[in-house]
């Protein structure tokens, strides 16, 4: 397999299954080449394909399929080339097909476009700027076509912008008809009812300026509110049946840095909205919020708003030169001033969620300054909501890396608050229908329930082992998650490793439903229908199953009424990408199974996956290359612990042979035995079908860890698994490579510092120094990085001053003297994970001692990179260092002289040296 070769694969995009569970319609993709959709029956059999297309829509009554075509993607690159303007690109074109007329519309210069979520019938798109060919005329006539219109001096016509708004255009499907709304600024669709609310800028003296009601079934609009044209509407919002319509209000059309907006609500029966809350004008005195997007309940009696404290604004006389530019940085203050700075768009646009009841026709504030994380459910018809208060215990979260919170209930009829508790650490939710808060306690390692009518506590699983039994961090272990709760919130289900629990919220009493412990099997449900709220007591669940020892995976049914657990499949494979469609008669699904050498194709069946048929095929070439074989292999570790780990191998492996071996590793991989890799361009990593098919095995070994010793564990899983597969005999043990990328990329720089059995080693965004590295930040959270190294993946259990020698001990840049493996680095400048400074500490002293090193900057790119020629680069560049030093092929000019700062991005060096 060549490099070029990996642009050849396909990815699956976006499939869907239609809600008739006739029709399957998927993307295919490679690499940054245009999209391809296709369209097939649930058999299989080929209905349409399209090229360049972005996205791909069923509408609900299954009949039509909606998406948009692109230009090329090589044209736009072309047009880029010869610097054309992006307003001067060719818009998208909207495709709409029907399905049982194979009949194909194009509408063109489409900027979006919407169709109903649970109803059928119509869609609405919204035209883009027309922008008029221009054509060469005469300069003469030009100037006398000025003059003439000088002097006429017509009116000016109004057109479409982002601030005059964009046509709208309703579409009948079936019948084409088209109805065009004018001017909108912001729109939307019911979910349920055939009813479209809008905003319009207007037409002077033809079209009112306000905000519409557009009754589908009619094809008429009815004007609700009415204000000048330069008022904005920064939040729309409808309800499911379309009977009730919010949206904020701007009316200010003056300079002032401070706007006061309202809340205005309309409902059926009304001939006009009225003002439901309005700025300063509320109990808090607050500011309705213009950021804050509008819901309604299910039920449709409240409407969920924000309210905000007036912004603060600039000294807008001054100049750039008079204003003070200084961070002030404060020991005490919650969040540390980067996660500030990172935050600040968040910041200025924060509300405190507020809600207007049509039944009583009040408002109620939800959160405040102080409890303004809030938490409601039944989709906001419940009687309750919770808010938190973490603020006090941010400061902490800086080391811990645990987030607590005072918690208070909060009545949603009334606004009357009662304390729940202080310092309650977990991620907290609310079961479905609201009557119990409930979460996972990793200080004490306990499921718990909060009654919120009575306030009343209860510990679940207090004594019990339901936390992460491989847990291996300095901290608090995590729980196995919530499956989620039945009907009216009777029973709360739990897993532990394998097995899953029910359990009587208010009793804690509790029953195990599954056996999988004793089968080393873990069951977990998957969720078929997006809108599930809880589980059926009556109906099966759908499960994935897999076995921990065997790594088989595999789908199993339970019910829970019948007390009856059935494994549909268990084989050498990962299942996923489920997609349901339900219908009266039937329940159809679609789903991808994977392994190592079988891509993720999407096949159909029943519910009971009987005659399950392949839909998609997207990768037929496979077969044309030396793909690869995976095995599991054990060892045991020198702490004595079994270890599990992957090996491949090429798929004309000779066990007479000897290959090159790559090491390949990050923490616990083995799971990964019946998972597909596919040749890509990829950003950290070694591609392991590339590698195979070039000739080399790959070693992938499982790793665990002792607290303080993280580099040490490393060393003590890892060397004796080589040493177990050189024992085999076709390992050449004198070209054995190593390569990982960030919490790899840091232990092979441990590796290399006690050992000289690898021949050469990538390490990909390394931490040398983990003592510079724990003052660090996490420039893409503004996060400080002492959580890491005090409780998480770093796993030195405390700062600097309570083991300074435990930080010496794991830092490679103590010994990077004893370092024999020649290195290639990357770490890039724009990383936010792990500081660039710490590769350019690796890279410099390795230079100062002579050690054959290079360091890979991709300019602007994160924590890898993530454009495309720079993922092509580092894969070739990659592979020429490993096939230098591992295969004894010929040396890059790159490797020789580097590439020089004044032939940055002109000449790349990839060409290899004549051998003497």
């Amino acid at each position: 397999m060549q490099h070029k070769d990996k642009a050849l694969w396909n990815q699956i995009k976006n499939a869907n299954i239609s809600n008739s569970g006739e029709y399957v319609l998927y993307g295919l993709n490679k690499a940054e080449k245009d999209e391809t959709l296709h369209l097939k029956t649930i058999s299989g059999t080929p209905i349409m394909s399209y090229n360049r297309t972005k996205g791909g829509k069923f509408t609900y009554d299954s009949k039509f399929v909606l998406f948009s075509v692109n230009a090329w993607k090589d044209s736009i690159t072309e047009l880029k080339r010869k610097k054309v303007k992006k307003k001067d690109y060719p818009t998208d074109t909207l495709i709409i097909f029907n399905i049982n007329k194979e009949k194909v519309e194009k509408i063109p210069n489409v900027k979006s476009y919407k169709i109903p979520e649970k109803w059928s019938g119509i869609v609405a798109y919204q035209l883009g700027e027309a922008t008029p060919k221009k054509t060469k005329t005469d300069k003469s006539k030009e100037k006398e076509k000025t003059k003439s219109k000088a002097k006429t001096k017509k009116p000016k016509t109004k057109k479409v912008s982002s601030k005059n708004g964009y046509h709208i255009v309703v579409r009948d499907l079936e019948s084409g008809v088209e109805d065009t709304l004018k001017f909108v600024t912001k729109h939307a669709i019911s979910k349920e009812g055939q009813i479209i609310t809008y905003a319009t800028t207007g037409i002077k003296d033809a079209l009112k300026s306000g905000v519409y009601q557009y009754d589908v079934s009619k094809g008429t609009s009815s004007l609700i509110y009415q204000s000048h044209a330069k008022t904005k509407y920064p939040q729309i919002g409808i309800s499911d049946s379309g009977t009730k319509i919010g949206f904020v209000v701007d009316a200010d059309s003056t300079k002032s840095l401070i706007k006061k907006p309202m809340l205005v609500g309309w409902q059926k029966g009304q001939t006009a909205a009225k003002e439901l809350v309005l700025s300063e004008k509320n109990a808090s005195k607050l500011l309705v919020s213009p950021d804050q997007r509008l819901t309604f309940s299910e039920n449709e009696e409240r409407l969920f708003f924000g309210l905000r404290k007036p912004p603060i604004v600039k000294d807008t006389t001054l100049i750039a030169d008079e204003i003070v530019n200084v961070e002030v940085w404060m020991y005490n203050e919650p969040r540390l001033y980067t996660v500030q700075e990172m935050q600040v768009k968040r910041d200025k646009k924060k509300a405190f969620l507020s809600l207007y009841d049509f039944t009583s026709n009040k408002m109620v504030q939800v959160a405040n300054e102080d409890y303004d994380v809030v938490r409601y459910a039944d989709e906001g018809n419940s009687d309750y909501a919770i808010i938190g208060n973490n603020t006090p215990y941010m400061l902490e979260s800086q080391w811990t890396g645990q987030r607590a919170m005072d918690m208070m209930r909060v009545n949603l009829n009334t606004g009357e608050k009662a304390s729940i508790g202080k310092k309650i650490y977990g991620g907290n939710s609310l079961s479905p229908k609201g009557n119990y808060l409930y979460g996972y306690s990793r200080k004490d390692t306990t499921w718990f329930t909060y009654n919120l009518k009575t306030l009343d506590y209860k510990a679940l699983t207090k004594g019990k082992q339901f936390y992460n039994e491989t847990h291996d961090y300095p901290d608090d272990p995590r729980g196995y998650r919530s499956m989620g709760w039945t009907e009216n919130d009777e029973k709360l289900l739990i897993y532990d490793r394998y097995d899953i629990w029910a359990f009587d919220p208010d009793t804690g009493a509790s029953e195990k439903l599954t056996n999988g412990r004793a089968k080393n099997t873990n069951y977990r449900y998957v969720k078929l229908d997006n809108e599930e709220k809880s589980l059926s007591s009556k109906n099966d669940w759908f499960l994935r199953t897999f076995n921990e020892e065997t790594k088989l995976g595999g789908i199993a049914t339970y019910n829970l009424k019948k007390k009856k657990f059935t494994q549909l499949v268990e084989s050498g494979h990962t299942y996923g990408g489920y997609k349901l469609a339900q219908t009266d008669k039937k329940k159809r699904l679609l789903y991808t199974r994977q392994n190592f050498t079988e891509f993720p194709n999407y096949w159909a069946t029943d519910i009971n996956l009987k005659a399950p048929k392949q839909i998609t095929d997207a990768n037929p070439q496979q077969k044309d290359y030396n793909w690869g074989t995976i095995e599991m292999v054990k060892w045991v570790s020198l702490d004595g612990i079994p270890l599990k780990g992957l090996l491949i191998k090429p798929e004309d492996f000779d066990p007479n042979k000897k290959y090159p071996m790559i090491v390949n590793f990050y923490e616990k991989n083995s799971d990964r035995l019946y998972r597909h890799s596919a040749p890509t361009y990829g950003r950290s990593t070694i591609n392991y079908p590339f590698y195979a098919s070039r000739g080399y095995l790959i070693f992938i070994p499982d790793i665990v860890y002792r607290d303080g010793y993280p580099g040490e564990s490393a060393l003590n899983c890892v060397i004796p698994g080589i040493t177990a597969q050189i024992a085999k005999g076709f390992v050449d043990k004198d070209n054995i490579g190593v390569q990982g990328h960030s919490w790899g990329g840091y232990q092979i720089a441990y590796l290399v510092t006690k050992t000289n059995i690898f021949k050469a080693a990538e390490s990909g965004a390394p931490v040398p120094n983990m003592i510079s590295a724990y003052g660090g930040i996490r420039w893409w959270t503004g996060l400080s990085r002492q959580f890491q190294y005090e409780h998480t993946q770093s796993r030195i259990g405390g700062t600097p001053w309570e083991f300074p020698q435990r930080y010496v001990e794991n830092s490679p840049i103590f010994n990077i003297d004893k370092i024999n493996t020649p290195l290639l680095i990357m770490h890039n400048d724009a990383d936010g994970h792990v500081p660039w400074y710490q590769g350019i500490e690796f890279f410099v002293s390795l230079r100062r001692l002579g050690k054959p090193s290079w360091l890979l900057n991709y300019n602007g790119e994160p924590h890898w990179p993530l454009k495309m020629q720079n993922r092509v680069d580092f894969n070739i560049r990659m592979a020429q260092f490993f096939d230098y030093y591992l295969k004894g092929a010929q040396k890059p000019m790159w490797m020789e002289r580097g590439v020089p700062a004044l032939e940055k991005g002109i000449n790349q060096g990839y060409e290899l040296m004549k051998k003497d």
